[in-house]
């Protein structure tokens, strides 16, 4: 498509996946998935349940092993690092977790602080961190939920809080896994208008794992559809939804 090549031509790639393959005994989830992951682009992944979406964003962090296949993160083969080498791209990379997965026992303040003291490698050693804190904070609007406890935010709160703590360390990439889930639809929509200005702010390249349309369509500058193991068809919005393969067109109903 005109576009994606466009696209090619004009963007670095920072995230090449290339013929990726995972089994689980008979169940094979990834049968040569490949996907390029532009500089500055919102790249939307979507597929049914269970098809392997969740698996292949695991992937790229070291979290999940592969039977066979190429990942290339910012020019790097993840699998030759050694763990430390592993441990410092983590930091390049910002993971938002579908269930926001904050630290229930941690107030906002300790949940955001963690990562910033856990990963010294990239920051040194921080003698106050409130400024960093409180700018990621500000980025989702939830300056005043600072020192509260998880179990008083809504699920909305506690979706741009994980988002905060995922800024705090200022990644390159960012990971969604189905951000809107569980959301109500306007709770949903302001969170895809945070992920724009996220992206319009901080120029991150994200991969966007997702079964909400409208948020596809918001949110997306390509999307892939995963079918059957692969990367079934790839192109804008736009051109999926007009697409006339009966295996598109479901995704679209």
């Amino acid at each position: 498509m005109s576009s994606n090549k466009e696209l090619t031509q004009e963007k670095k790639i920072v995230v090449s996946i290339q013929d990726l393959f995972i089994s689980f005994g008979d169940n094979h989830v990834l049968n040569g998935f490949s996907l390029e992951l532009f500089e500055g682009e919102n790249l939307v992944v979507m597929g049914k349940s269970g098809c392997g979406k969740s698996i292949m964003i695991k992937c790229l962090i070291g979290l999940q092993s592969v039977d066979s296949g190429s990942i290339n993160i910012m020019g790097t083969e993840i699998a030759n690092l050694e763990k430390e080498q592993l441990d410092d791209l983590r930091t390049e990379i910002g993971f938002l977790f579908q269930g926001s997965a904050l630290y229930d026992s941690m107030s906002v303040r300790e949940n955001l602080d963690f990562p910033l003291r856990r990963h010294t490698n990239k920051f040194g050693v921080l003698n106050n961190t409130d400024a960093m804190i409180i700018e990621a904070l500000r980025s989702v609007g939830l300056e005043s939920a600072i020192d509260l406890m998880p179990s008083e935010l809504s699920g909305g709160m506690k979706r741009r809080i994980a988002l905060a703590r995922t800024l705090i360390l200022k990644p390159k990439i960012i990971l969604y896994d189905e951000p809107t889930t569980g959301l109500d639809p306007i709770t949903s929509k302001e969170i895809v208008l945070l992920m724009k200005s996220i992206q319009e702010t901080y120029k991150t390249s994200s991969i966007i794992i997702t079964h909400d349309m409208d948020c596809a369509r918001a949110i997306s500058n390509r999307m892939i559809l995963l079918i059957d193991g692969i990367a079934y068809v790839t192109g804008t919005f736009e051109e999926l939804s007009k697409s006339i393969d009966p295996k598109v067109k479901a995704f679209f109903k």
